[in-house]
């Protein structure tokens, strides 16, 4: 285990409460403002909550914890006696911000990807490896990406028990991944394409309807688009090999053989995962849906007959890994089948943040 002394080891907490002072970086954004939300509903385990944006936003005021609190620019002394700084902001924002938060004495929960694949910065899921927060020698601690976040706790189960072998993965992944931009880039393709029961006929024309595509390199409205991310080498996108990357070090099963195809669907939010999971043991359906059914952060929603299973517009809002359709496969005893949904703002971003960041102050708290 690496140390976890030196930069990033927090040792100021708010004197009054005895409970360590938080600085959430990126609270104006949307992932923050799901973060503020959870810290004003969930369990109370800071003292000073500080919230911290570009200079532009500085002087907004928020709620959080029910009282107003106004936001401060991004600055260096805005961590000194910080405990803990939640960063959701840009990877370039996280990539040059969050070594001054940890230099002046806070541990960094990061939710970016500038930090993910750093050999010494640990890739954590409270509900899968939560030991791992604190092997952290750099004073950061990152989460995985939204689309991993929406399958990993379901799979961290099925592998403690299994044995996770190969992974085989095809997301179908909301508008909201692609930032407010996709969000609003859908919303307005949508209202072109609306109520014109003759697109969708012709080869073309839903392109020609909708005009702008935004963050998308085809039209998402009325469509699918088997891309998200950036080009990567041999036609692999940067989305799927994050997914392969991540899982392999959240599991730590660096060998794991994993094939992800990343499609972008005409969802506002909530990401979609088909799943074929090959495990080392032989599998039985009724054991894994009891598995889980049992394991934090899951829910079990599967009974075809009834055709319950979980589909973006249900789960949107919620906070589980929602599991369904399971089955054995019909040519391997090894492997099931699978379908998982998940919020991608929710658990997939603001959520993880905050379970991490409360792991450190439950470390942090005497």
């Amino acid at each position: 285990m690496g140390s976890t002394t030196g930069p990033g080891t927090a040792r100021t907490r708010d004197g009054r409460a005895g409970r360590p002072t938080l600085a959430v970086v990126g609270a104006t954004g949307a992932v923050g403002g799901v973060i503020l939300d959870l810290l004003s509903t969930r369990r109370n385990v800071y003292g000073e909550i500080r919230l911290v944006s570009s200079p532009g936003s500085a002087g907004r005021r928020l709620s959080v914890r029910g009282e107003p609190a106004e936001v401060v620019a991004l600055a260096p002394e805005v961590f000194d006696g910080a405990a803990i700084a939640m960063f959701v902001v840009p990877d370039e924002v996280s990539a040059a911000w969050a070594p001054v938060a940890a230099a002046r004495g806070a541990v960094v929960a990061d939710d970016s990807n500038a930090f993910r694949m750093a050999p010494d910065v640990p890739l954590v899921v409270p509900e899968v490896n939560p030991d791992r927060v604190r092997d952290r020698p750099r004073g950061i601690v990152a989460s995985p990406g939204c689309t991993t976040l929406a399958m990993i706790v379901a799979l961290g189960a099925l592998h403690r028990r299994y044995g996770l072998r190969e992974l085989v993965v095809s997301s179908y992944q909301a508008a909201s991944g692609a930032g407010q931009d996709g969000i609003d880039t859908l919303y307005a393709q949508m209202e072109k394409v609306g109520g014109d029961r003759a697109l969708g006929n012709r080869a073309g024309d839903v392109r020609g309807a909708v005009g702008e595509l935004g963050p998308f390199p085809a039209p998402l409205a009325m469509n699918v688009v088997p891309w998200a991310g950036s080009p990567a080498e041999g036609g692999w996108s940067s989305e799927e090999l994050k997914i392969r990357d991540e899982v392999r070090k959240v599991l730590g099963a660096p060998d794991l053989r994993v094939s992800a195809t990343c499609v972008r669907v005409p969802v506002v939010k909530a990401h979609s995962l088909s799943v074929h999971a090959v495990f080392r043991e032989r599998v039985e359906q009724r054991e894994a849906q009891a598995i889980l059914a049992g394991s934090p952060g899951v829910v079990l929603c599967d009974n075809p007959e009834l055709h319950e299973f979980p589909t973006p517009a249900d789960v949107v809002g919620t906070d589980p890994t929602w599991a369904g359709r399971v089955r054995r496969s019909l040519d391997d005893p090894r492997a099931l089948d699978l379908f998982l949904c998940g919020d991608n703002l929710r658990k997939g971003a603001a959520l993880n943040t905050v379970q991490v960041a409360e792991l450190i102050a439950a470390e942090l708290t005497p």
